[in-house]
């Protein structure tokens, strides 16, 4: 089909049927998925990309740290095994983390479509494994050796027959082999139901390839992300973020430069790289940084390569936003995740109203591994949110992953197939930071593991010393923070027993406010008071509002005093 008959109202469909396909690709992998990370957390992406490589469309599901690392690891796929290089029924997979979505819990599983005999486009998915052997997913290893299997880029099947070789190492070393094996299976049928869909829409609608409709949707799309970033000043606008890091605090500083049509994301001056498993690969980094630019700047641009063309993105090799290989990057998601708070941070003073408040930003991953009540060996990982920063004209979201947009699994799914009992599980007052518009609450969890012996707790959490910022006279956040019974504070990245019966506290951090908290409204506060989502004290201390707890009244002339 040449350029003339795909007019405006033709494309629009077709754009619009691929989303459809991918989305089909994402929900068959998903109903097929052996693992709670992948059917309850969502924990995957999808996506159709044209023969050269490029992403033309996403399902609606998933994670940046997936989808945006795909958008740029397909093309490696291709450079090793050109399309015409492979035959109907091969696909391939990796989970180097220098070419894929940072470390090697992430596995991706490419396929390429054939059409007429002719390849035509490939089909990507990107899933979390739950185990892939190693020390257990941790922050704490020295070097990515230490860390699990690595696999190279090879065939995962060869003519619909599936590489047996291949199989039998994935078995030999992970803890989990059957939902592991059988996640790769469920990634091969969501690719297969992608590639079907797109050949039944070549067919319908006569197309002989994707040549043209790429080039219409990239160009439309690079199009519409130009104009948006002509609507910013011209300028540099710089922020400086502090987290926690593993031994001592690191920095994340950044500079975006905004020229017309085109924007540069300079992150120099970043912290070197380190001698732990929090190290973020350059791929994981453009991905969370495109990621928080189209939120903030075009979020309704589809999201696929013409949208990241505009965008230029740079980072010191060896920093800890380009680390070199091999060393540990098991966590790296504990600093990737903070980038869209130093992007949020240095729009913010050229955009105020387009941003958000720092939120709890990295998720809180609570990896365990040991022996069932039954003597069998497991290994099960679920991931957590705290609150995120509060919007220009809205509060923040309580317990919400942002920007991995990982949901929460519940406790009923998480007590069915592993022996990670949850005795508690509460948003946790006053955590959210005051504002006209209130940060998310983060949430209280107690977990106890019905384990054979000790349970091996694998900590990966990070604002337990730096709070989230509030904006524009908002207030800071709580920090989170993690306990066991007697007392003892665990190491927030590290490694530790928990013994029969034994219990540990997770207590995750809130958002930052937006704007000063004596501007809420007082009937706001009263309802955040009559939730427990505030206490009355810091109603009276912090937001100037006095509430009466037996009437449930907001004390007028007490709090017209206060505020004067």
């Amino acid at each position: 089909m040449s350029d003339a008959k795909i007019d405006p109202v033709l494309l629009e469909v077709l754009w619009n049927r691929l989303i459809s396909i991918v989305n089909e690709q994402a929900a068959a992998l998903v109903h097929a998925s052996f693992t709670t990370v992948v059917r309850e957390a969502g924990d995957l992406s999808a996506g159709v990309f044209d023969a050269e490589g490029n992403m033309l469309a996403q399902a609606v599901t998933g994670t940046p740290g997936h989808i945006n690392t795909m958008a740029n690891c397909v093309r490696d796929f291709v450079a090793a095994h050109p399309i015409d290089s492979l035959a109907p029924g091969d696909s391939l997979l990796t989970n180097n983390p220098w070419i894929s979505s940072g470390h090697l819990h992430d596995i991706i599983v490419v396929t390429p479509v054939f059409y007429r005999g002719r390849g035509i486009g490939w089909f990507a998915n990107t899933c979390h494994a739950m185990d892939i052997g190693g020390r257990t997913l941790g922050a704490d290893a020295r070097e990515v050796f230490e860390e699990g299997l690595h696999i190279p880029i090879m065939k995962l099947f060869r003519a619909h027959q599936i590489n047996e070789d291949l199989i039998q190492i994935v078995r030999a070393n992970v803890r989990e082999p059957d939902q592991v094996v059988g996640d790769l299976y469920a990634q091969q049928a969501g690719n297969d139901v992608g590639a079907a869909k797109l050949v039944e829409m070549m067919q319908e609608c006569g197309l002989e390839d994707l040549e043209t409709l790429s080039t219409l949707i990239l160009a439309r799309s690079e199009e519409a992300m130009r104009a948006a970033i002509e609507r910013i000043p011209n300028g540099v606008y710089r922020d400086e973020v502090e987290i926690d890091g593993f031994d001592s605090p690191l920095k994340i500083c950044l500079a975006v430069q905004v020229n017309e049509r085109d924007l540069i994301v300079d992150y120099a001056g970043s912290s070197p790289q380190v001698d732990r498993g929090i190290n973020v690969v350059f791929n994981y980094t453009h991905a969370y940084t495109t990621y928080p630019l189209k939120c903030a700047i075009s979020p309704t641009v589809p999201n696929n390569e013409g949208s990241f063309r505009p965008v230029t993105v740079r980072a010191p090799q060896g920093s800890i936003l380009n680390c070199e290989y091999p060393c540990a990057v098991g966590a790296r998601h504990l600093i990737g995740h903070f980038l869209s708070q130093a992007i949020f941070g240095a729009l913010a003073r050229a955009l105020p109203e387009q941003v958000i408040a720092d939120g709890s930003a990295g998720l809180w991953n609570s990896q365990f591994e040991g022996h069932d009540k039954a003597g069998r060996v497991f290994a099960y990982i679920f991931f957590s949110a705290g609150g995120m920063g509060a919007r220009p004209g809205a509060d923040g979201l309580s317990a919400t992953a942002f920007p991995s947009g990982i949901k929460g699994v519940p406790a009923e799914a998480i007590e069915a197939v592993s022996p990670v009992l949850m005795r508690k599980r509460a948003l946790r007052p006053d955590s959210g930071g005051p504002g006209k518009f209130r940060g998310g609450l983060g949430q209280e969890m107690v977990l106890e593991v019905r384990s054979e012996g000790a349970a091996m707790h694998s900590c990966m959490y990070d604002r337990t010393q730096h709070p989230a910022r509030g904006f524009l006279g908002g207030m800071e956040g709580a920090t989170g923070e993690l306990f066991l019974a007697d007392g003892t504070h665990p190491h927030p990245k590290g490694k530790y027993l928990l013994q029969p019966g034994q219990c540990v506290t997770l207590r995750l951090p809130g958002g930052g406010g937006f704007h000063p908290p004596v501007e809420r409204e007082p009937e706001r506060v009263l309802e955040d008071v009559r939730q427990g989502l505030v206490s009355a004290a810091a109603a009276r201390q912090v937001y100037g509002v006095v509430v009466d707890t037996e009437s449930w009244q907001v004390d007028r002339e007490a709090t017209a005093k206060l505020r004067s």
